[in-house]
């Protein structure tokens, strides 16, 4: 895996391109995101995809996911992650102990985002599902 990172889109702006030319801008003075937002936001992707996928093998409906990420960072520098919480919502006919269970394996075992990030900072969550439509009884 390699990117290339270039420096002239304005003063503390950035953009990383990976091998394929997919891109994404980096800025140091809040006028694109942030390099710790983007962790935030590689660590909520990357568990997404997995509880999505997960889901699927679960033979689960799952139509949308989405998740909130919230962090708190140490007062000194380097003001790294002290403490992550995730909130995932589900979306579609999928049952809520499958959706804990799919969660729950992503940040556990197959996240490598989370895996890198559980040594140093506190990883917590919480599942929801909205609009599902399936029998308690089956």
């Amino acid at each position: 895996m390699k990117i290339y990172l270039e420096s002239n889109f304005g003063e503390l702006n950035f953009r990383g391109t990976n091998e394929r030319g997919q891109s994404i801008q980096l800025s140091g003075n809040k006028e694109a995101v942030g390099p710790m937002e983007s962790v935030l936001m590689a660590l909520a992707g990357c568990s997404a995809i997995d509880v999505e996928m997960i889901l699927k093998k679960m033979r689960q409906d799952c139509k949308d996911i989405k998740v909130e990420v919230e962090a708190t960072r140490a007062d000194a520098v380097p003001a790294v992650f002290t403490k992550i919480h995730m909130n995932f919502v589900i979306i579609g006919d999928v049952k809520p102990e499958k959706v804990q269970q799919a969660v729950e394996m992503s940040l556990t075992q197959y996240c490598s985002v989370a895996k890198m990030l559980e040594k140093s900072v506190e990883i917590t969550w919480k599942a929801e599902v909205e609009d599902h439509r399936w029998n308690e009884e089956m």
